[in-house]
């Protein structure tokens, strides 16, 4: 920490700074595990702030007027709110206002892309670096789980309604806690024997510990919300059956079918889907030498992609032993659409990024074992459809990097086992559920939201979702359609003699 950082926290509890000071406190740095440390466990890399280090970026915050970081939230946290709280040392109630508006936060503080997004449009970054948005609210989340006994009740009138969650992955915990806290009977359907979703297979022990999302759920479970665990909608209920039961149901059972590279040899042992991969190790426990679930611990592991699960495979690929570990990704360092602080702790990691690279064929032995990926260099041409330069192949490149582990990690798309239970609910081209702008299906009283929705995406979007879909599933039951703006639903409900 620098003087004037010191010199400004002191300050700080003295007396309230002016705006004008508050605009020379640098940004705090999080702790973290150093790299050539954390290579070797699965403890969590990010250490969280200090109370001081929490309430000196606190006071960063200008209150500003027009606040953008919360039109910038899909689940429009009120973020000057809760930093307020924070900065003049009530963090009871910056929890209960953060609780209030977002029903995982420990999660979000901890995997949200806030670059992107609160902190992306901070009025701050016009002359230097954002409000650290992401760091204080999982600050403020973990005091909350540490004592929720500090914290009030909630206590809603019931309404007799009941819905049906199916996937209890960031969309469909947000919506239950949502629908819970106006009074609705929820139970949660998840198909694995974990609750979580892709919160618990998906995303690794070393970026979000799964005794913080237990944790998240066990308090959802104590605010109402049931949850039932190796219930698969469309084999052991359909939609159909639960329509039947429930007032009203909520879809969110993600896009969790793997894309593979469609290239020779793709079939060769020591080929892994990302989804495969991290789902052995995060929710199956392979990481732990005394799990009785197989995973192999490859020496030289390339994965294939540039997003976040990408980032997470070859993170876990050297936790679990990796001498090399390889990102193979088509195009520059500018397009890789991991966030930067996965990219910044990859590469302290020891990762290596081969970039503006492809694959043309996985290398095998006479025993279909992996040897090695062939792949050929890659120049960028013109934008494509989604805006980024299309990658073009370099002729005569091509080489072999040797290995003998290739994790998948390109993609996820909907998988049609639900689906195909329910052909009344439509779907786009690609299988994805057709839903309103208000996540109603084809199927009425039927909601959606989430990957299967709108594709591979965010845990933070999903949420958005789940809340945006929760809401107006809270009009639909009180007969309030279509919805109004939320705090007026009451008063149209009341003159539309709907009853709770």
């Amino acid at each position: 920490m620098s003087e004037q950082q010191e010199s400004a926290t002191e300050a700080a509890v003295k007396a309230p700074l002016s705006n004008k000071e508050r605009m020379t406190i640098g940004r705090v740095h999080m702790p973290e595990q150093q790299g050539e440390v954390r290579a070797h466990n699965f403890d969590e890399v990010n250490l969280g702030l200090t109370c001081q280090l929490a309430m000196m970026e606190a006071e960063r915050c200008i209150q500003c007027p027009k606040p953008f970081c919360v039109d910038g939230c899909p689940v429009r946290v009120n973020i000057p709110r809760f930093i307020k709280f924070l900065r003049d040392g009530d963090i009871a109630s910056a929890a209960e206002s953060l609780l209030g508006d977002n029903a995982l936060p420990c999660v979000t503080g901890r995997v949200c892309p806030q670059e992107s997004q609160c902190e992306g449009v901070c009025i701050r970054t016009k002359k230097g670096d954002s409000v650290a948005i992401g760091y204080l609210e999982r600050y403020v989340a973990d005091w909350a789980q540490a004592n929720l006994d500090k914290l009030p009740k909630a206590n809603p009138a019931k309404t007799g309604k009941k819905v049906g969650i199916v996937g209890s992955g960031p969309a469909g915990l947000t919506a239950a806690g949502e629908l819970a806290k106006r009074g609705h009977d929820v139970t949660v359907f998840e198909a694995f024997h974990a609750p979580g979703g892709v919160l618990i297979y998906g995303i690794p022990e070393f970026r979000l510990p799964k005794d913080i999302v237990q944790a998240e759920v066990d308090r959802l479970v104590s605010e109402g919300v049931k949850i039932e665990v190796d219930a698969i909608v469309g084999r052991t209920y359909t939609i159909p059956e639960l329509r039947e039961e429930y007032d009203a149901l909520f879809l969110a059972v993600g896009a969790g079918l793997p894309v593979f590279m469609n290239v020779p040899g793709e079939n060769l042992k020591g080929v892994y889907s990302a989804n495969e991969y991290l789902t052995r190790v995060n929710l199956m426990g392979a990481w732990n030498p005394e799990s009785n679930t197989p995973v192999l611990h490859g020496q030289r592991v390339v994965v294939v992609g540039g997003g976040n699960v990408a980032m997470d495979a070859v993170r876990t690929a050297r936790r679990l032993g990796a001498a090399e570990a390889t990102i193979v990704y088509r195009r520059s360092m500018d397009e890789l659409p991991a966030r930067k602080e996965e990219v910044h702790h990859a590469m302290d990691e020891g990762v290596v990024f081969d970039l503006l690279t492809a694959p043309e064929e996985v290398v095998g032995d006479e025993n279909r074992w992996v040897t090695g990926l062939k792949v050929s260099k890659m120049e960028l041409g013109e934008p494509d459809k989604s805006g980024r330069r299309r990658p073009v192949k370099v002729e005569g490149s091509e080489h072999v990097i040797p290995c003998d582990l290739v994790v998948v990690a390109i993609g996820t798309r909907a998988n049609p086992l639900l689906t195909g239970s329910a052909p009344e609910l439509k779907v786009n081209e690609y299988g994805y559920m057709i839903a309103d702008e208000f996540g109603m299906t084809s199927m009425p009283g039927v909601f959606a939201g989430g990957d299967i929705v709108r594709g591979a995406a965010t845990v933070i979007l999903a949420m958005g979702d789940g809340k945006t879909s929760a809401q107006a599933i809270d009009s639909y039951l009180r007969g309030v359609w279509p919805p109004v703006a939320e705090g007026a639903a009451a008063e149209a409900a009341e003159a539309a003699g709907a009853t709770a």
